[in-house]
């Protein structure tokens, strides 16, 4: 896996990055596990704008991934590599042989999985990467991701590329766990994890370049507020380069909530009291 820049043939490839893996293959993604994937473009169901800076971006299918990983004792073998344009991770294509069948899925490929090798699921797998076990399985110091908060629910933690999460200590029915974000909390020890950690770390340092990549990804253009008209935006009017002009209560966005300082997680939200540090390591 590299990083392949430009020829500065225009300001925006000057500084344009992107990722080349030639370990990724260039099949057709597997179409029993794919869905069409309808987008509203930041529009409600009656056309009106409700979230700005998004625009429709390229069509794309979604990829059904297994986030569960419940065939436990099957064993799986890695049989591709793909790009999977809903995400920043790559997926594995992983085919199954059951005792009278054959079955495939997709799962979020961790650093170090290749083509050809092994995984497998449940409690009696090898601590290995690529496999998944319950948390009480696993031993402490390891490194994991795909983590699930409620047993059977599915991964909902470190699904993004080059996240992980490291099991610090089982105490009674929790494990303490320390995430991407320097947060600490307790899951349930029947909460299952996949080994290793997401791999495609270096899409964190991609330059998108200019507008049009973004536009494909379905990101639109961010207008300043201060650059727009007194009914468009509290930031906007004024004469030249004017300030926002809002001294006591600060900035704030389109609909008018603040944009610095404002907490928006819920207060008195049940699954507080298993978060032992927070996020700002308090």
């Amino acid at each position: 896996m590299a990083i392949k820049s430009y020829n500065p043939t225009s300001p925006a490839r000057r500084a344009m990055t992107k990722v080349v893996n030639t370990e990724l293959s260039d099949k057709r993604p597997e179409k029993s596990l794919t869905a069409p994937l309808k987008k509203t473009a930041g529009r409600n169901n009656q056309g009106r704008k409700t979230a700005r800076n998004k625009s429709g971006g390229h069509k794309r299918l979604y990829r059904i991934i297994d986030f569960k990983r419940r065939l436990d004792a099957i064993p799986g073998e890695v049989i591709a590599l793909e790009y999977d344009p809903n995400r920043s991770a790559n997926i594995a294509l992983i085919e199954n042989t059951h005792p009278n069948k054959k079955s495939k899925r997709y799962i979020v490929a961790p650093n170090g999985l290749k083509v050809g090798d092994k995984v497998m699921d449940g409690p009696g797998a090898d601590i290995r990467v690529g496999n998944a076990l319950p948390l009480q399985n696993i031993p402490v110091g390891t490194t994991i991701h795909n983590v699930e908060l409620q047993p059977g629910k599915g991964a909902q933690l470190a699904r993004s590329a080059g996240t992980s999460v490291v099991l610090q200590a089982k105490e009674g029915k929790f494990a303490l766990l320390l995430l991407p974000s320097r947060e600490t909390r307790l899951v349930q020890l029947a909460c299952r994890a996949t080994i290793g950690e997401v791999g495609n770390a270096e899409w964190e340092t991609i330059v998108w370049g200019n507008a049009g990549r973004n536009r494909h990804r379905g990101i639109a253009p961010h207008v300043r507020g201060k650059a727009m008209n007194p009914n468009d935006h509290p930031h906007g009017g004024g004469e030249g380069r004017a300030s926002i002009g809002r001294r006591k209560s600060g900035p704030v966005s389109a609909t008018g909530v603040k944009a610095i300082g404002y907490k928006t997680r819920k207060t008195k939200k049940p699954s507080d009291k298993m978060i032992i540090r927070k996020r700002g390591g308090k």
